[in-house]
């Protein structure tokens, strides 16, 4: 396998995957809170001092949206959706087969099966092959925008129209994003958010529901915990709305606690500025991998208004275990690439056919293909452009010290 890295080879020493720090303003106010003890996500008789309140008519206000529902991961806020939406047991949820572990889980959570739906080159959901899982008689589909790749929104919103198939947003990756000028997680019915440590706002877990449903908003509201003190919330519906839901929907104690809020709120108001910096440093990072014998960047829609808080790029002409020998030499060089080709997951690397509790067997061999030799980057916000030219340099030295490492003359040395 690698041998050691030549003393004239520069490494990377820093580690791509640290999150920014908290800014003062969110330490600030954390400290203050548990001075004074109020971390839990009500107060009974100071709920002016709620700072998940606060947060969820700041998030509704960025959005744009009527109603924002804070939660304690996005995992929740998904299956909270899928709940709130009506999706019962038994039920059939169309999913882009390109996610992360927790979207399938949602859906198992809620006792729902899962529908795969193929993606393509750029890694983005086959929209004929959603008219094609439709039938299936699934209502609903849970679509990711998976590490911020924006599929066509004007297309898929009027395909699901058409189906009469209701779409919930996963937009753990496009905190901030657009399509054409437009807010993801505002094309559907609900859209979910993550704020956990490597996402575009950070309070070490944490999700938000956002909605201008007055119905699905109660219902959220009720299974996230409210202990009938719903009035707190900082972005509801009227009160009579909870009249109709509040007897029949169970509590399953989701809500984001007070301390997280108070982390996350400062990083709201930064979020321009952090998408201004991800997209300069991604915008180099593209335009040098792009540029390396045997990897493939996908082309980019003008019109999707992307944060890349990540960047993904393809190995189509290396088989597996030259792109194994790729990450190793990457990792000894301290470029850390994820990779979701692995026969076995790994960390944030699973693909569908690790989950094996969906118990409907489904054949996708073009996102096999797809998966089998993409790789996943993060991108620090801090990352300068001489590191991001030196990541590609030692990127493109690997990708040629694999091939040659694996080829039989090389093998053979």
């Amino acid at each position: 396998m690698s041998s050691s890295i030549s003393p004239r080879r520069r490494a990377f020493e820093r580690d791509l995957s640290a999150p920014e720090p908290i800014p003062e303003e969110g330490i600030a106010r954390a400290e203050e809170l548990m001075r004074k003890g109020l971390l839990f996500r009500y107060g009974e008789d100071r709920s002016g001092e709620l700072e998940v309140a606060k947060l969820e008519a700041e998030f509704a206000a960025y959005l744009g949206v009527r109603y924002a529902v804070a939660v304690n991961s996005c995992g929740c806020s998904l299956f909270i959706a899928l709940k709130s939406a009506g999706v019962r047991p038994g039920d059939h949820v169309l999913m882009n087969a390109f996610t992360l572990a927790p979207v399938p889980g949602a859906v198992e959570h809620a006792g729902a099966k899962p529908v795969l739906v193929e993606v393509d080159s750029s890694y983005l959901i086959d929209l004929r092959d959603l008219e094609r899982k439709a039938a299936s008689g699934a209502r609903v589909l849970m679509l990711s925008h998976m590490r911020g790749h924006i599929a066509d929104m004007d297309a898929l919103s009027e395909t699901c129209r058409r189906l009469g198939v209701t779409l919930i947003e996963d937009c753990a990756h496009t905190l901030g994003a657009r399509w054409n000028g437009r807010f993801t997680g505002t094309f559907g019915k609900i859209g979910c958010f993550s704020f956990q440590a490597f996402k575009h706002l950070n309070s070490g877990e944490g999700g938000i529901i956002a909605t201008d449903d007055e119905d699905i908003a109660a219902r959220a509201i009720l299974f996230s915990g409210s202990y009938m003190l719903y009035a707190q919330h900082g972005a509801r519906p009227p009160l009579e709305v909870f009249e109709r839901h509040k007897y029949s929907t169970p509590n399953f104690s989701m809500r984001m606690s007070n301390l997280a809020a108070a982390v996350a709120r400062p990083q709201l108001k930064q979020l321009p500025e952090r998408g201004r910096l991800w997209n300069e440093r991604y915008a180099i990072l593209e335009e040098l991998l792009g540029a390396i014998d045997g990897i493939e960047v996908p082309a980019r829609d003008p019109r999707e208004e992307f944060v890349a808080s990540s960047i993904q790029f393809s190995l189509p002409g290396l088989d597996a275990g030259e792109i194994e020998e790729f990450l190793s030499r990457c990792d000894a060089r301290g470029v850390h690439i994820k990779w979701f080709g692995r026969s076995e997951p790994k960390g944030f690397t699973s693909r569908y056919t690790d989950w094996g509790y969906i118990s409907e067997e489904q054949a996708l061999p073009k996102t096999l293909g797809v998966l089998r030799g993409l790789c996943d980057m993060r991108i620090p916000l801090s990352l300068t452009d001489e590191e991001c030219r030196l990541i590609a340099s030692i990127i493109g030295e690997c990708v040629a010290d694999a091939r040659a490492a694996t080829s039989p003359a090389g093998a053979a040395e």
